[in-house]
């Protein structure tokens, strides 16, 4: 019996993300969530998808430790156990791989020494991402674990765009440059791109906008990354859910000498209360979107920063790329509100951007076309698949092993 199974793990700090796929036909097995992981009221949420069940859970789960073992429990009842020989790997996101990681890469001390090294610049996902990757060790320790890295596909990046404008002894000396997240969605969504229109990655030059609660956009040229908004955190670029995106540093010198904040309370501000939350009280686009229509001003006033932001980007990236095949939408809004596509692309017909209306307005979970017909360049809404991807890159890696 061959081995084509990989579990997908995405480990929060108090959630545990998983998808388990067959990647002889990429099937998807079983998916499911942990969440509030240390808390009295921890839940659980299974999918058996062959059958098409879900159970749900709820009760005190400890730690990561825990969690998968639920986790494994719930597999095991639907026969899909971790104990099975037709189970290849573990593939784990990290969200942080800085310079030093470049494609996925198989566990090993050096791995894990290198993305605990990389914590102060990834204080929040790094610890919780290893924290899943040694607990799925202890285990599975005889089972290939793979780290599949946010930051990976932006390392194609020249150093014109990667580097800042500052001392370069110190900012080599604190690994202070450009990273870029969302890696494994802007590669994804980017070859997606190219197979709708029919063309290789390598032909086509995408634009890609990526817009979630997090948000961010890439220039991919010929199927690598040439430059990206977000940096040496994901705090930079484009208007987020709660974060503030590109803003002038100086603001950050003028709220602690002027305003008396601490660097842990501007720290929170920019992370947490600011973006589209901060502007209105709400970082549902859907919410949003529902003010507006009610003639809301400050929830217009925010959607218009969110798609200036947008459209810049977009300006700027067509600028870096001098050719632009398409413009591809993703992620949970880039997927789903109708009105930010149209709104970020009105206006830049000279481009040879638009919009067809009808199309625009159809729901769907298929890559789809929604730009007029001879549209020269194509807008298009790509579903992302970021656990697939991930998936994809572990398999590949351990069948290359293997064959090695």
């Amino acid at each position: 019996m061959s081995a084509t199974r990989v579990l997908v793990l995405n480990s929060g700090s108090s959630s545990v993300k998983y998808q388990l796929l067959d990647m002889s036909d990429s099937s998807r097995l079983a998916v499911g969530l942990v969440e509030r992981i240390g808390e009295e009221t921890s839940r659980l949420r299974h999918t058996h998808v062959e059958s098409d069940t879900t159970r749900e859970w709820s009760g005190p789960i400890r730690d990561h430790e825990a969690a998968l073992k639920a986790v494994s429990e719930e597999l095991a009842r639907d026969g899909l156990g971790l104990d099975s020989p037709e189970l290849a790997a573990i593939g784990h996101r990290v969200v942080h791989g800085g310079q030093s990681f470049t494609a996925p890469t198989v566990v090993d001390d050096a791995v894990l020494a290198e993305i605990e090294r990389l914590i102060p610049v990834a204080p929040l996902h790094n610890p919780a991402n290893l924290t899943g990757i040694r607990t799925a060790q202890t285990l599975r320790p005889d089972l290939p674990q793979v780290a599949v890295f946010d930051t990976a596909f932006h390392t194609t990046m020249p150093e014109s765009a990667a580097r800042y404008a500052i001392d370069t002894a110190t900012a080599d000396a604190h690994r202070v440059r450009r990273y870029g997240f969302h890696g494994t969605s802007h590669a994804y969504v980017s070859r997606a791109t190219a197979k709708l229109l029919g063309k290789a990655p390598e032909d086509v030059n995408v634009i890609v906008l990526h817009l979630g609660n997090g948000a961010s956009a890439s220039a991919v040229r010929g199927g690598r990354c040439v430059d990206t908004s977000m940096g040496l955190t994901p705090l930079e670029g484009l208007v987020m859910g709660t974060r503030s995106g590109d803003l002038d540093p100086a603001v950050i010198f003028h709220l602690a000498r002027v305003g008396g904040m601490s660097i842990d309370e501007i720290d929170t501000l920019l992370n947490k209360k600011s973006g589209l939350i901060g502007l209105c009280g709400d970082n549902d686009m859907r919410e949003i979107r529902r003010r507006v229509d009610e003639g809301d001003e400050e929830a217009q006033l925010a959607f218009d920063i969110y798609i200036h932001r947008l459209k810049k980007y977009i300006g700027a990236y067509y600028a870096v790329l001098g050719r632009v095949d398409a413009v591809a939408f993703t992620a949970g809004v880039g997927e789903n509100a109708s009105p930010v596509r149209e709104a970020a692309v009105a206006g830049l017909e000279e481009l040879g951007l638009a919009v067809d209306g009808e199309l625009n307005a159809v729901r769907s979970d298929r890559p789809r076309l929604i730009s007029p017909e001879f549209a020269r360049v194509a807008v298009a809404v790509i579903p992302t698949d970021e656990e697939l991807e991930i998936a994809t890159q572990t398999y590949a890696l351990v069948g290359r092993n293997t064959r090695q």
